[in-house]
């Protein structure tokens, strides 16, 4: 069973302009999981012929059921903690609508771009969705695409071969943190019993300026501080005991006795999370896509991108009426004005009240769960056949504006020249700015080492792939350190450590060109960023081409007659 409280995800009533009517736009094409014996409450490792054993990396269901989706694009002015400011919307909502698929179906979404008041292009990413043969559908402006122009439209097709709990975003500039984007359920089996699905609970950071207006300060002076976080899209802004505190915190409902399972999102520009609910205990059993063996936490820390399943049960009831539910940044990583007060409510008796129950205790810091993470579907790392480290600087260029390095390239990549297009038109040669590695041959194992001399902790997402964690920490990485190839974690979003080193496995397996980059909004922008160009002699033959030609010939006039200019990386 779904709640639809956890899965609207809007910002109730805080949008303070009016909005366009949606009215016109298709009803998703939704259809109910084919009848068969399994996933109830008790048997949540079933799913029809298939169960949480499946190898989900070589078995997928065919299910024959496509799921269609219309995103509508606009610009808005909301007050999500009921300061007002002007933001973007999918469909009228931020976050945006959740898409909802099962196991083995093929989902397509068709974005429409009604930015006409910011003139912004855009696309949109599915973070961490595999996009297995199916590149031209990862959402990455410069690289899969031009952007999409506004009036203009964009279809993405692709296949749900993993399951679990994810997001889509705009990959165009700054612009998922404007609020473009929404969650992702694929519905699987898992690996842990509970009773009833909540869905997608968002943590984000917030501030009273659009990000857009900060990026000349990020630019210049490093990191802002944010003035302040969302639980689902909403918090308060004012301590408690003021009169002048405005917006109203999230909250929900807990049955005693009941089991809930709540998929996390960090969708978060600048901050890393820890999460907790008072006086109860967190069964955590996926992170990113990769189901997991289920452990438990009172605390857990959240990277940018990055996700959890957890499973919460209902057993305080004795104890307190209402609890806090908190996501705390960390300032290891960064700062926030809201730092202790940007909390949600769980109510056991459906009236909210402030709680009075007390935070669970903690290191600031910005770790990941790795030691806890070991995936339920068991694989093996083979010996690599290519291997590369790359150290992250940062610096400041002949402007006097902070651009982040790999290897001393900064990426630059043109909105009007993505590289998928430059493959399909036979370019074999890459400029330094590009930041290519390419990664020629088939179903070969690559070992990848970040590191970074800074103290600044950094989440790092690849495309196409989830990644093997083979080692991570703090020093200077060297042929020493010990590398976990035995059924080591696995995701999609990973942190680097600061002062230290990520080391990173994959195989070829997924022809096109993959983005990897940090995920934090201001360093992406700034240019820490590389594309791997995985198979090329097979990826022209993967790409439509009319699509692609079409969205560019369209961006390209917009671009022009607009005299619109790029500013930053271009993803």
């Amino acid at each position: 069973m779904l709640k639809s409280l956890f899965a609207a995800g809007l910002f109730g009533g805080s949008l303070v302009s009016a909005l366009p009517s949606f009215g016109s736009l298709p009803e998703p094409k939704l259809f109910p999981r084919a009848a068969c014996s399994g996933n109830t409450a008790s048997t949540r490792s079933e799913w029809c012929d298939y169960s949480i054993d499946t190898d989900y990396t070589s078995e997928v269901p065919d299910t024959g059921v496509t799921r269609e989706y219309w995103l509508e694009l606009t610009d808005v002015t909301v007050s999500p903690d009921g300061v007002s400011r002007s933001a973007m919307a999918v469909n009228g909502s931020i976050p945006g609508p959740t898409l909802f698929a099962d196991w083995g179906d093929t989902v397509t979404v068709h974005v429409i771009n009604s930015l006409t008041s910011s003139n912004n292009g855009t696309s949109i990413h599915f973070h961490g969705i595999r996009q297995n043969y199916t590149n031209q559908n990862d959402g990455v402006s410069s690289i899969t695409q031009c952007p999409t122009a506004p009036n203009d439209s964009v279809t993405y097709t692709w296949r749900a071969t993993q399951y679990g709990s994810t997001w889509y975003h705009s990959h165009f500039a700054l612009q998922a943190w404007q609020g473009i984007f929404g969650g992702i359920v694929i519905n699987g089996p898992a690996t842990a019993n509970y009773d009833e699905d909540l869905g997608v609970l968002f943590l984000n950071d917030w501030d009273h300026q659009t990000v857009d207006e900060l990026y000349s300060s990020a630019e210049t002076s490093g990191p802002p501080t944010l003035d302040n976080g969302l639980i689902n899209g909403t918090n308060v802004y004012g301590d408690d005991d003021s009169t002048s505190q405005t917006g109203y915190r999230f909250n929900t409902t807990f049955v005693s006795g009941t089991s809930y399972r709540i998929r996390l999102v960090n969708a978060a520009v600048d901050t890393h999370w820890k999460f907790s609910i008072d006086n109860h205990t967190m069964q955590v059993i996926a992170a990113d896509l990769v189901p997991i063996e289920p452990y438990s936490t009172t605390v857990l820390d959240m990277g940018m991108g990055q996700r959890y399943d957890i499973i919460v049960t209902a057993d305080q009831a004795s104890t307190a009426d209402n609890f806090w539910i908190r996501a705390i940044p960390q300032s290891a990583c960064s700062d926030n004005d809201s730092t202790d007060n940007i909390k949600g409510i769980i109510s056991y008796t459906g009236t909210v009240s402030t709680p009075t129950t007390s935070a669970y205790s903690y290191t600031d810091s910005c770790d990941d769960e790795t030691d806890n993470l070991v995936p339920y579907i068991s694989k093996t790392v083979s010996d690599a056949n290519w291997d590369d480290l790359e150290t992250a600087t940062v610096g400041k260029n002949t402007a006097g504006l902070f651009k982040w390095a790999l290897n001393s390239t900064s990426m630059l990549v043109d909105w009007a020249n993505p590289t998928l297009e430059s493959i399909v038109n036979g370019t074999t040669s890459w400029e330094t700015d590009d930041a290519v590695i390419e990664l020629s041959e088939a179903n070969r194992w690559v070992y990848f080492v970040v590191e970074t001399t800074l103290a600044v902790p950094h989440p790092i997402h690849l495309h196409g792939h989830d990644f093997f964690i083979l080692a991570q920490g703090t020093g200077t990485y060297s042929s020493s350190v010990s590398l976990t190839t035995s059924n080591p974690p696995r995701r999609d979003t990973a942190m680097l450590p600061a002062s230290g080193y990520l080391v990173m496995a994959w195989e070829t397996d997924n022809p096109g060109a993959w983005l990897m980059h940090c995920h934090i909004g201001w360093h992406t922008s700034e240019g820490f960023s590389m594309q791997f160009i995985e198979r090329y002699d097979e990826i022209a033959a993967l790409t439509d081409s009319t699509t692609l030609e079409d969205t560019c010939s369209t961006w390209t006039a917009f671009q022009e007659e607009n005299s619109i200019e790029q500013e930053d990386s271009g993803v």
